[in-house]
């Protein structure tokens, strides 16, 4: 009867690995170093991008509308990956899950819906009806209260 192979006996091939891939990377940093130019003149620290010389700051202003495309890309990119999920996984799932995700989909549905009417997806110069929603939303909430 051959015996059970211990743990110490299967961990040998990635410690191997391990220490390959440090010994690797260090050696290339080192025969870098040896090789490698070294030189002062007057333009050897300056910040360049591509070749083309710094003209301003990095840290630019972006607009509002940006970050809620990103925002929506963001929930409609998952509700995508949760969607494509269910459908691999369909026929092991059942009826179940088909109502399960028909009511995720009628949840979406209903957001956008409502983002849609609160101008959240309007960019034009009639942009200023988020704010006003959300004001109106806020004022109503702390009449409530």
């Amino acid at each position: 009867m051959n015996p059970e192979p211990t743990v110490d006996q299967n961990l040998w091939p990635l410690v191997l690995y391990a220490i390959l891939a440090v010994a690797l990377a260090s050696g290339m940093l080192l025969i870098s170093w040896f090789i490698g130019q070294r030189h002062a003149e007057r333009g050897t620290g300056e910040i360049y991008e591509s070749g083309i010389e710094v003209t301003g700051d990095a840290r630019l202003r972006f607009s509002v509308h940006y970050y809620i495309v990103a925002m929506f890309f963001v929930v409609f990119d998952l509700e995508a990956a949760f969607i494509v999920l269910w459908s691999v996984s369909f026929r092991n799932t059942g009826w179940v899950a088909y109502w399960g995700i028909f009511i995720f989909i009628m949840i979406l549905f209903a957001v956008l819906v409502y983002e849609w009417r609160i101008g959240a997806l309007d960019f034009g110069p009639q942009g200023k009806k988020i704010l006003k929603a959300y004001h109106k939303l806020k004022n109503n909430g702390e009449a409530e209260r």
